[in-house]
């Protein structure tokens, strides 16, 4: 089959997704892409850019057989604007994200257009796929919720309509090569998230601050996207704990983030908003121990509930709590025991996400569409 492939924010999990994905397909490819910024800009004009760039390649010969898009795109707006030849196409779109449900700090300043967007996305596309079971029910729970804040012709019989289109899909990550020789010297904590609130950078370095007051010592990588203005507990942090601190900041190739996983003793999150958390599932895949907050997507990844080892890696949520499994987890790295006896208890979890596991399983979904 041949693919047209619209992605409007070329970064990130997006990117990482899309690459991961294409280079290992038995399909062929025709991608289409824009930096990753604005993101706001880019939901609004990426309809309008790549139909332009559509309607020339129509002229030049080429052709395919499905559209696929992240929900960035206004896939009604796109295919309103393009020939019949691409309009009638079968179209997949993939929902790393959601406009619906992505926490705003400043709510009275919600643009809602960009939540229409994405439903109307969901109306236009053949199917629809989530990056997690969480997210797909978080998305099904809020739509009519916000559908009945509409002071007239509430479309909600439409909102029904989705609900057939509607599946799971989780993204692949990339495997990673045996880890080196562990460092010398304290626990080292992961923080790989991107440098804003909804990832819960307080609560992670209060917890810190507790392990400091205690005297309990560890080692420190801080690495994430990072935007122009990130919450102010990284600068307070970045000086408080500067004896700590071996990372810091964007690692600006993958070669440099592979070390930093592969480094690290433990990964923590505090997300409070998180739809699939590749971050994590990538540090568990390089051999990292992964602590987080038994809510959001986590519990589906690490299939708790249905695996009685997976109540390990959770702590409850609270900054509290957190400080107490990270001291925990320092005894035990002091007695080469993090793992205890099952260094590799993850492994067999996890690698349902590589690439390698889940391709087949892409191209027979595209194929079948």
């Amino acid at each position: 089959m041949n693919i047209l492939a619209l992605e409007p924010y070329y970064g990130g999990s997006h990117k990482a997704f899309l690459d991961g994905w294409s280079s290992r397909s038995r399909h062929e490819w025709t991608i289409l892409k824009l930096p990753a910024s604005k993101w706001k800009w880019r939901m609004r004009h990426a309809a309008i850019t790549f139909a332009e760039d559509v309607a020339e390649r129509l002229e030049h010969g080429q052709s395919w057989d499905l559209l696929f898009c992240s929900d960035m795109l206004n896939l009604a707006e796109f295919k309103g604007l393009v020939d019949e030849r691409v309009r009638r196409l079968p179209s997949v779109a993939y929902f790393h994200e959601n406009q619906l449900t992505y926490p705003d700090r400043y709510p009275r300043e919600w643009d809602r257009h960009f939540a229409i967007t994405n439903f109307t996305t969901c109306l236009a596309a053949t199917q629809v796929w989530f990056n997690s079971e969480f997210h797909r029910q978080s998305f099904l729970t809020a739509l009519p919720k916000f559908l009945r804040r509409m002071p007239d012709y509430r479309p909600l019989d439409a909102a029904d309509t989705i609900h057939a289109k509607l599946s799971v899909r989780h993204p692949g990550v990339e495997e990673f090569a045996a880890r080196p020789p562990r460092p010398d010297g304290p626990i080292r904590i992961l923080w790989a998230a991107r440098w804003e609130h909804d990832k819960g950078p307080d609560s992670f370095f209060e917890a810190l601050r507790i392990l400091k007051k205690d005297s309990v010592g560890f080692r420190l990588n801080v690495i994430g996207e990072q935007f122009e203005e990130a919450p102010e507990v990284f600068t307070w942090a970045r000086e408080f704990f500067s004896g700590e601190i071996v990372r810091w900041g964007w690692q600006a190739t993958r070669e440099e983030y592979v070390a930093a996983l592969q480094e690290s003793d433990v990964i923590v999150s505090t997300a409070e908003h998180e739809f699939f958390g590749i971050s994590v599932v990538e540090a568990i895949a390089a051999g990292v121990y992964p602590l987080l907050p038994r809510r959001l997507s986590y519990p589906e990844i690490l299939k708790s509930g249905t695996d009685d080892e997976a109540d390990a890696f959770f702590y409850d949520g609270s900054t509290q709590d957190l400080a107490a499994q990270l001291a925990h987890l320092a005894k035990r790295i002091e007695q080469s025991q993090l793992w205890r006896d099952h260094p590799d208890r993850l492994h067999e979890l996890i690698k349902r996400f590589y690439w390698r596991n889940l391709v087949d399983q892409f191209d027979d979904a595209l194929a079948a569409s």
